[in-house]
């Protein structure tokens, strides 16, 4: 046997991903499948490589149930910044996003769905997709012939879908009953060639291409769960959602108990402008339910500008400005009855996030960023010989049009009550993810969401137990996605693995690169104490440092190897 083939993971704390206690053990890998954990013998690791993982917690790879990778996986084959942070598996094409199937004719189409409502760079989607693919099962093949550092799982997503079958109505009307047969058996059709699952969104915030509705809202509840119904009949996937006001908790769980099949949907937030609704909607969760509601455990806080103002989608106003090219918006934007009108719009759905804003980055007035709030700003200019008082969004208007609206406003919108996520964490009905990783790359960076539960919630706050933040991180998401071969370190189970310092793990602060196709900018942040990672046996990062391994990943065909 050669060298390459065997691995021992010396002298770790082994926490497993099944909520197991932590224990001290060895563990063997051979042809990339664990086949022993406890102590191994010097014969049993015979001219096997060895690592000595001393004083750190050796766990199952991460699993991230909830990015946007879809187009970004087929020019960066690394699923950079989450392969830093300890991520081994990710699930793609949540909310109903993707970008198969997609005919020649709608390529544009879909990638400004994308811009818009995933905050995508264009540039970056029309110069790094190469498009060789049309059909979803064409797709998977494109993507089994990358050289994939961790393993991917797509979904296939209802606005795509939609796009395909019924063109440009897909944004406007309900379908025929042929059409919803059409997409039922593409839906069909990708679930056999491997889909993990189907997910779509009624949300009231995803606005799309030229500021329209993303097609899954303009569908029957009927066609969904027609479309679900392929999982059901084939007895695999999972189906994921974000929810709407016509579909929400008591219809997720009617969806899961009709299909058969586990429903994810996203996202129960706990925001301090809304006291108690996070514990509220928790409570209706049927326990035990084959329904996992996704949760965050970072606060969403975005850099946005008024160039690219997805977070504002669902506020009337905004929607008027993400209608238009962004040539056009600047005149919307200085006219004083738009604001006027856009401002109590703001309040009435978010709050006073716009008054706790602050500048992130900004070209012309350096000085002021991360200093003063917008509301300070707005009472410092007020006029104190009259009654007039500029509001927080006159002054967000004032200061980015001296950077053609590009300054960088950081934003907190929701998930920001830090008892109340807390006692979501609490919750194993509900699922982690919603990191959102490679969406709204120039706005957020919550692909570090593994290191920042460990760090904060675990060490730091006591929120969680060791075993009890891997098994949200490994073996809950992989039970929910069908993924039986991963998630937990046991013998027979691909090793998938990671060695972190329990004592430093945690994650830098963000920073901007502009490494994207088209010279596109995003928001990064490297990880703390990740030490190692392994997918399948091999080594990707090592002290610390990230190895040039490439096609150490796989295509998870239906959540498994194959």
């Amino acid at each position: 046997m050669s060298t390459s083939s065997l691995l021992v993971l010396r002298g770790g704390t082994v926490v497993d991903g099944t909520g197991a206690a932590p224990r001290r053990a060895d563990v063997l890998v051979r042809d990339g499948r664990i086949v022993a954990v406890g102590d191994v013998s010097a014969s049993q690791a015979a001219h096997a490589a060895e690592v000595d993982c001393t004083g750190l917690v050796v766990a199952p790879g991460f699993i991230d149930p909830h990015t946007h990778y879809d187009a970004q996986v087929l020019w960066d084959p690394g699923l950079t910044p989450s392969t830093w942070h300890g991520v081994t598996t990710v699930v793609m094409g949540n909310c109903g996003f993707g970008i198969a199937p997609t005919r020649p004719a709608d390529r544009d189409t879909v990638m400004r769905v994308l811009e818009n409502v995933e905050g995508m760079p264009l540039a970056a989607l029309e110069a790094g997709i190469p498009w060789t693919f049309e059909t979803f099962p064409e797709y998977l093949d494109a993507l089994d012939a990358l050289p994939l550092r961790i393993n991917v799982a797509p979904l296939i997503g209802h606005t795509p879908l939609r796009f395909y079958v019924m063109g440009d109505d897909a944004t406007e009307r309900e379908a025929s009953e042929d059409e919803v047969a059409a997409m039922k058996a593409i839906v069909a059709e990708a679930i056999e060639a491997g889909a993990i699952g189907f997910s779509t969104s009624r949300s009231a915030s995803h606005l799309g291409a030229y500021g329209k509705p993303v097609p899954s809202r303009a569908a029957a509840l009927s066609e969904i769960w027609s479309i679900a119904g392929a999982l059901g009949e084939a007895g695999k996937g999972t189906i994921e959602a974000t929810w709407g006001p016509d579909l929400f908790v008591d219809e997720f769980a009617r969806l899961a108990n009709d299909t058969g099949r586990p429903v994810s949907w996203a996202a129960i937030m706990a925001g301090r402008n809304q006291p108690g609704y996070s514990d509220g909607v928790a409570a209706r969760i049927e326990v035990g339910g084959n329904v996992h509601p996704q949760v965050a455990c970072r606060p969403i806080v975005v850099q946005i500008t008024l160039n690219d103002p997805f977070p504002f989608a669902n506020v009337g106003a905004f929607g008027e400005i993400l209608a238009l090219d962004r040539a056009a918006r600047a005149e919307m934007y200085m006219d004083p009855a738009w604001r006027e009108r856009a401002d109590p719009q703001v309040r009435a759905a978010w709050g006073d996030i716009i008054d706790r804003a602050r500048v992130a980055e900004s070209g012309a007035h350096p000085e002021l960023q991360y200093g003063a709030t917008l509301a300070e700003m707005a009472a410092a200019r007020a006029d104190g010989s009259t009654s007039l008082t500029p509001t927080s969004l006159d002054v967000m208007v004032e200061i980015a049009r001296a950077d053609r609206f590009d300054t960088r406003f950081l934003v907190a919108m929701t998930n920001d009550d830090e008892d109340a996520v807390g006692r979501l964490l609490g919750n194993d009905q509900l699922l982690l993810g919603l990191s959102d990783a490679g969406a709204h790359t120039s706005q957020l960076c919550d692909a570090n969401f593994a290191t920042h539960l460990l760090g904060h919630w675990c060490r730091d706050k006591g929120v969680l137990t060791l075993e009890k933040a891997v098994w949200r991180l490994t073996g809950h998401p992989a039970a929910v996605y069908g993924m039986t071969d991963r998630g937990v370190i046991a013998v027979g189970a691909v090793a998938d693995l990671v060695a972190f310092d329990p004592e430093r793990v945690g994650t830098s602060l963000p920073q901007r690169v502009y490494d994207f196709p088209g010279g596109a900018d995003r928001l990064v942040a490297h990880s703390i104490g990740i030490e190692h990672m392994w997918v399948a046996g091999q080594a990707i990062r090592s002290d610390g440092n990230d190895l040039h391994a490439t096609g150490t990943g796989r295509l998870l065909r239906n959540g498994v190897s194959g």
